[in-house]
């Protein structure tokens, strides 16, 4: 029996999660529970319904305490203090960059991590790593895909990883200065949060994940490429150096890779349908555009260049669609603006990062330097 700790829980990871968990009580029981505290109704029901004994809320704690017997711990620090509750394994499914201090907590208090937080990785890649990447069980499609088909061989036989992306909404599509927050938002095969969702459209969203491949499999980004792959059922492939090419294939459900962190590594049964062979497929892949989405590219140089520059390109894309979102923008300042505070970060010269105050001292300067352009 495992014992879990979700943050996030009111979130579409930490929701899949709970129902794979519920489909499986005789492996995990859910000791502690993580969200922003928005929605702290939702909150309190989950507590109730798994028996919680603590549940973890920035916002509206009192109002959780009153509808749960959990023990709420309330305040912006919450979620870094439910993560160092001793547990097998903390699934931080927090979404932004405020998730890094909440992986570093559990890390460092000796417990395992489900990682759906990618900015834990972009922005303080060499801060998680250093409690052993084998602690670390990646709940992104593409990495869970890669971190399965890597069994197929050793890490002398890899070539190169794979990743694969739909290309979101807009990769027929050339106008991209006319797109509004309704065509962004509108992706053709995920159901995800509105900043991910963008993040897909602009394609950032593969940059952010090439970055965390780099620091979960400690593969240089010479070795890492993305290809579109508009059906969104081969979620990665490596090629070995026989030449041969191993990907793995399912349909576009998160509960596979989701199940697979939970159960460290281990496959769960009945977690999500197979592909159905009766039927026929047609699988396309077609190169990036790099012109028309320079945000891949534009990771690459920041990944490139170290974790200060990853923790910039994170941050002031987190300004940015804040800013689309708002109405402020258009859809091609997003990546534009990425692009000018990194090159003014590159000017001014990047900071080695020693800690996490160092994270957040990196990022709050790319986020002013990037509000002052997003002003203009």
């Amino acid at each position: 029996m495992r014992k879990i700790v979700i943050l996030g829980s009111t979130g579409s990871i930490g929701r899949q999660a709970l129902e794979i968990i519920s489909a499986h009580p005789d492996k995990f029981e859910v000791i502690a529970l993580a969200a922003g505290g928005a929605s702290y109704q939702e909150l309190a029901e989950q507590a109730n319904r798994f028996k919680v004994p603590i549940v973890g809320a920035v916002t509206n704690g009192e109002k959780i305490g009153a509808l749960t017997k959990a023990r709420v711990i309330d305040g912006a620090k919450a979620s870094s203090e439910i993560a160092a509750i001793s547990c097998d394994l903390v699934l931080n499914a927090i979404t932004g960059s405020i998730g890094l201090g909440a992986t570093i907590s559990a890390l460092s208090n000796g417990n395992k991590v489900a990682l759906a937080n990618k900015e834990s990785l972009v922005a303080g890649g060499e801060l998680v790593t250093q409690w052993g990447r084998e602690n670390i069980f990646p709940v992104d499609s593409e990495h869970s895909a890669l971190a399965q088909v890597m069994r197929a061989g050793s890490e002398s036989e890899i070539r190169k990883l794979i990743l694969t992306a739909s290309g979101g909404p807009f990769r027929e599509r050339d106008d991209l200065a006319k797109v509004t927050i309704k065509d962004a938002l509108a992706h053709p095969t995920w159901a995800m949060g509105p900043v991910v969702t963008i993040n897909s459209a602009t394609l950032v969203n593969k940059g952010l994940e090439i970055i965390e491949a780099h620091h979960l499999f400690g593969v240089g980004y010479e070795k890492i490429e993305a290809v579109i792959h508009p059906q969104s059922v081969i979620h990665s492939m490596v090629e070995f150096i026989d030449g041969s090419t191993i990907a793995q294939a399912s349909p576009p459900s998160m509960k596979g890779p989701i199940g697979y962190a939970l159960n460290q590594g281990e496959r769960l049964d009945s977690v999500m349908n197979p592909i159905d062979w009766s039927k026929s497929h047609s699988w396309n892949f077609s190169p990036i555009d790099h012109h028309k989405f320079p945000a891949v590219e534009l990771a690459l140089r920041a990944g490139k260049l170290g974790t200060a520059a990853t923790a910039i390109y994170n941050a002031a894309n987190e300004e940015a669609v804040a800013a689309f979102l708002a109405g402020k923008i258009s859809f091609t300042a997003i990546v534009d603006t990425v692009e000018k505070v990194l090159s003014r970060g590159e000017r001014n010269s990047f900071t080695p990062i020693r800690d996490l105050a160092d994270v957040t001292a990196i990022e709050q300067d790319a986020r002013i330097m990037a509000n002052e352009l997003l002003s203009r």
